[in-house]
């Protein structure tokens, strides 16, 4: 079978009900997974506030969905920590980073995390609303069918409350992310780089990825789903080495399971 790549932003299990259903049969190789939550010694629902959003959290999305996906293997960097409050609205520290599973048919080879904006915070009592550190992970696996090692690097992008236009900050990440790109893939290696960049189409990071030969299959194409009210609906892109790889990729607008859809990839043998 070919080897399947999906990226998703899961808003922290907001919609968790749908979200397990779509785990149950998406039959990812890699999930790349942005906005996972993990709050030691809780499970069930937090709920997470800073100065302009309000929103149900699950407490443990990584081990939530580690559960569905018992024979996948887990890696998850932390960006940052901060106040949750639990269903008897006791305070709890919840960590909020990204999360890659990776099924046991493929053979780990490589690993790196680094961030590409910030390093990682423990916030008091309230999490800031844009600014927030962010960290990007990278795995390196065998893909035996093809005889090739893949590249996968997640990353959930710099959010800036003044909205997704380029800035000296962005330009900064970019060149962080492709460095990490570099340090971790070899010669030959198929490369996909994927994630919630929250960039708009024509931003500089682009072309900073197309050095590095990457080429973005997303564009211009909406990446929302209904939930999210917003007018301006870009967000999430999927760059690869080699668009001649790729057997299939879809933006898929249906099950909602998000406020933004997930990315497929689907690689030819």
């Amino acid at each position: 079978m070919t080897v399947r790549i999906i990226s998703l932003n899961a808003w922290g299990g907001a919609m968790f009900d749908e979200l397990a259903r779509w785990l149950d049969d998406c039959d990812a190789d890699v999930l790349c997974l942005q906005e996972v939550t993990h709050t030691p010694g809780a499970d069930g629902w937090t709920r997470f506030d800073d100065a302009e959003r309000s929103l149900p959290q699950r407490a443990n999305l990584l081990a939530d969905v580690r559960s569905r996906l018992p024979r996948h293997q887990v890696l998850f960097t932390a960006s940052d920590s901060g106040p949750v409050h639990d269903h008897d609205h006791r305070s709890r520290r919840q960590d909020f980073g990204v999360a890659t599973f990776v099924a046991e048919t493929l053979p780990v080879a490589g690993l790196r995390s680094e961030f590409v904006h910030g390093g990682y915070v423990e916030y008091g009592d309230q999490w800031p609303n844009d600014g927030r550190p962010r960290a990007a992970l990278g795995v390196r696996v065998f893909d035996r069918r093809a005889q090739r090692f893949v590249t996968v690097v997640n990353l959930h992008g710099l959010r800036d409350a003044q909205g997704k236009g380029d800035t000296p900050a962005r330009r900064a990440q970019a060149e962080r992310l492709a460095a990490l790109v570099t340090g971790l893939r070899e010669n030959g290696d198929l490369t996909v780089v994927c994630g919630d960049l929250n960039l708009l189409p024509g931003s500089e990071t682009f072309e900073i990825l197309a050095g590095l030969g990457l080429v973005d299959l997303v564009r211009d194409a909406d990446t929302r789903t209904s939930r999210y009210l917003k007018p301006v609906r870009h967000a999430s892109y999927l760059l690869v080495s080699d668009p001649g790889a790729v057997k299939q990729f879809e933006i898929m607008a249906a099950p909602e399971v998000s406020d933004h859809r997930a990315l497929l990839l689907d690689l030819l043998d």
